[in-house]
């Protein structure tokens, strides 16, 4: 997996980190629930990504 990847999987993963604390906070349930979609989506990414390398090592 590529630096680059790694740095987007992980802002993506913050940011719906933020995401979901925002809407804790502010009793938004709709935004603590993009948010936790967007770290799933962020963390399907990397498995992606880290099963690519696994093949690419072969």
């Amino acid at each position: 997996m590529g630096l680059d990847d790694k740095i987007d999987n992980a802002a993506e993963k913050m940011g719906g980190k933020a995401k979901e604390g925002a809407g804790a906070a502010t009793d938004d349930e709709s935004l603590r629930t993009e948010g936790k979609m967007d770290q799933s989506k962020a963390d399907l990414k990397q498995a992606g990504e880290k099963i690519k390398d696994a093949f690419k090592k072969d």
